[in-house]
């Protein structure tokens, strides 16, 4: 594995587990998950895991890509717990994710900016 996707999959760690704090640390489980989206889980699950996880991004557009998915998927995470929370936290909570969000994606923005500038040297 290359460091760029170690640093992937630490950055998507690092945003889940975010994203789990700022919903009022709550673990995670089955709970949050519509059952049909359970079965659809129990069923891929069965038949392990895609050939994709273990493609890497060949280029630096495939890797802004997937980064741009990660990150929208630990702010989609985010809402849904946050929509879990008592109706007077339920806004703060939403605007951090969102805050969130928006940093982590400046984040990846100056990244991939700075990477694309290190490849050309």
């Amino acid at each position: 594995m290359d460091a760029w996707t170690n640093t992937r999959r630490m950055l998507a760690a690092c945003l889940l587990t975010g994203a789990c704090a700022m919903a009022g640390a709550q673990t995670s489980n089955d709970a949050l998950v519509a059952p049909a989206a359970a079965s659809k889980q129990a069923q891929e699950i069965a038949r392990g895991d895609p050939a994709r996880w273990y493609r890497e991004d060949a280029t630096a557009q495939q890797q802004w890509k997937t980064r741009q998915k990660e990150i929208g998927a630990a702010l989609d995470e985010a809402k849904r717990a946050c929509r879990q929370e008592p109706a007077a936290q339920r806004a703060g909570c939403l605007k951090a994710a969102q805050e969130t969000y928006k940093e982590e994606m400046a984040s990846a923005r100056t990244e991939a900016g700075a990477q694309a500038g290190s490849t050309t040297r």
